[in-house]
């Protein structure tokens, strides 16, 4: 159960190998965490997950084979690890790919590739856990977007539109949740430096998988319902959104 903090003792992450689902991970670690199912397609990256919890004394930590664009397993398994876990304290929803504007805009299989990893599939895999919470009349789910979806861009709008579908729908999925005793944390982070944008330019107020994964933990422990990574953009893109189409688009790429 979570305790009087919102620490989890109990972990499922969707994305397991995801460098800022590690961070939030090692974070909570050091609270109560004792037994994770870390879940993905990468064995290799899963399995050193796996060895760092332990090492930093989490009591069991389980890998699982998953794909998210798999929708029509998420159900049996949201069931089979709740089974696992004996009870989910914490559902992270980590899976997702970046994608390649340049030639994703004109590539209309990588554009559902994008959109299916992104948005499709986590949805279908939070309503499956979400179904789990509700059951268990407690846990939290925490689902990593983007400021990339708070106002779409023409420089990334694949990417940015997939996380602004898995934004609007979390936000939905959270009302649904009202009063049932579970809950739901959005994280919008801004630019992130991991693999994933490894030789791209770093966006203004960039910031690290460590931090990213110390404002989930005050969010947890705040139960709030949305953290921005860093706290300021949420002020920026107050902003932002109230900008000009035609000032919008001369911002820098």
């Amino acid at each position: 159960m979570n305790d009087a903090m919102g620490m989890p003792q109990t972990a499922v992450v969707l994305g397991g190998s995801s460098e800022i689902a590690r961070a939030v991970l090692r974070a909570l670690a050091t609270t109560r965490l004792r037994h994770v199912v870390l879940a993905g397609r990468d064995e290799v990256s899963l399995a050193a997950a796996a060895k760092e919890l332990e090492a930093l004394g989490t009591d069991k930590v389980e890998t699982r084979p998953f794909d998210v664009t798999d929708v029509e397993g998420h159900g049996a398994f949201a069931r089979e690890t709740a089974e696992r876990l004996g009870h989910v304290d914490l559902v992270l929803v980590a899976a997702g790919v970046l994608g390649d504007q340049s030639t994703d805009e004109h590539d209309p299989l990588a554009t559902a590739r994008v959109l299916t990893t992104n948005t499709v599939g986590p949805a279908a895999a939070m309503v499956a856990f979400a179904d789990v919470l509700r059951a268990q009349g407690t846990g939290r789910m925490v689902v990593l977007s983007s400021v990339a979806g708070v106002r779409v861009r023409r420089a990334n709008f694949v990417y940015g539109a997939s996380k602004a579908g898995l934004d609007g729908f979390a936000q939905g999925l959270a009302e649904s949740l009202r009063g049932s005793g579970a809950g739901l944390m959005i994280v919008r982070p801004g630019w992130v430096a991991t693999r994933m944008t490894a030789g791209r330019e770093p966006g203004p107020m960039a910031t690290t998988p460590d931090a990213v994964a110390a404002d989930v933990v005050r969010g947890l422990e705040r139960g709030a319902a949305t953290v921005w990574s860093p706290a300021p953009l949420k002020f920026v893109f107050a902003l932002l959104r109230l900008l000009p189409a035609a000032l919008w688009r001369r911002l820098p790429g």
